[in-house]
């Protein structure tokens, strides 16, 4: 399976092109996520 996928990458490398709407939705919801340590826990909240 590992070979199968590799060949596929090396002969033609696929140039990403994401849509304005993708890089935005990316951007604002890591604005919004907050990581928050507490002792030994990590809580994750999403601030909308």
């Amino acid at each position: 399976m590992a070979k199968h996928y590799s060949e596929n990458s090396i002969e033609k490398p696929q140039e990403l092109q994401p849509s304005e709407e993708t890089v935005n939705f990316l951007l604002d919801y890591s604005k919004a996520l907050r990581v928050i340590n507490c002792n030994k826990l990590k809580f994750e909240a999403l601030l909308n």
